[in-house]
């Protein structure tokens, strides 16, 4: 079996990511485009006016939605005196990653799972199920621990946020914009007339769906990211390949997950297809991460 290496591993996943991302922005500019001649017709005010409130509805959706998450989820805080083994991980963990501490945060349900949130690591936050705390050793948890700290690192907490809100965007200026199409004389009277109304089509009712596929593929690019970055910071890749094995054969299937929160997860929180999964088949991440 050919070797690994940790560096070789993440520098192909940041590329991959940074094309993924782009993507993503490309579909965005595109749908908000559209809806804007739909609305507006070929006017500069329209476009501006498109472009203001989409980044505001970024902004604010964006700034949010870590407190969004944590309240869903039911998590709460994770006491000294109540969990000192895994306090005593996340903090061992944190300053071999280089970052601060995050707020660590338990989730009472028997699923295997855990989740890193936060826009910075100097704001950010981990929470780990009690059932994953109760079936993995010390070993297993500093991986799934390392994982979720390599997220912070990384940045993908922020990176999955910012996919999650865009694509919501994208979802409402194409719902919208379809809604209106057919009732506005913009792209009728536009050049180009029904060229433009079939365009337009082609854009609404494409760009949500494409860019939903490139942000589950982005999603499962990051976990791969993040298996090898902690890989790198234990350097003991076993533990996170085992404790995915037992996460196999009890189940990650977390009660108040939902599609737009199954990004962020360690292990994937809801049951899809491969194609809809925000993360890559178990038995292919524990087998890099042994191959390494």
């Amino acid at each position: 079996m050919q070797r690994l290496s940790f560096y070789d591993e993440i520098s192909a996943n940041k590329r991959n990511s940074y094309i993924l991302v782009f993507l993503v922005f490309v579909f965005a500019f595109a749908a908000a485009y559209v809806f804007s001649l739909v609305l507006f017709g070929e006017s500069l005010f329209g476009l501006l006016f498109t472009f203001v409130a989409s980044s505001a509805y970024i902004y604010f959706t964006y700034s949010n939605a870590d407190k969004i998450l944590l309240g869903f989820s039911g998590a709460r805080e994770a006491k000294k005196e109540e969990f000192p083994y895994l306090v005593n991980v996340v903090e061992g963990l944190s300053i071999a990653a280089g970052i601060p501490t995050p707020k660590i945060y338990v989730i009472d349900d028997p699923a295997m799972n855990a989740f890193a949130t936060g826009l910075s690591p100097q704001k950010a936050s981990v929470a780990f199920t009690t059932g994953l705390l109760s079936n993995l050793n010390r070993a297993e948890l500093e991986g799934v621990a390392a994982h979720e700290i390599s997220h912070i690192k990384n940045y993908d907490s922020r990176l999955a946020t910012l996919m999650v809100v865009m694509v919501g965007l994208i979802a409402i200026l194409s719902d919208v914009g379809l809604r209106m199409m057919f009732r506005s004389r913009n792209l009728r009277s536009g050049k180009g007339g029904g060229a433009f109304i079939l365009l337009g089509l082609v854009v609404l009712i494409l760009a949500p769906f494409i860019a939903q596929i490139v942000r589950l593929a982005l999603s499962r690019r990051r976990e791969y990211l993040a298996d090898a970055t902690a890989a790198q910071l234990t350097r003991y890749p076993e533990g996170l390949a085992s404790a995915l094995e037992k996460i196999k054969k009890v189940g990650s299937a977390v009660k108040n997950a939902s599609d737009a929160s199954a990004p962020i997860y360690f292990a994937n929180p809801i049951s899809v297809g491969q194609l809809f999964s925000t993360h890559p088949p178990i038995d292919e991440r524990i087998r890099r991460l042994r191959s390494m």
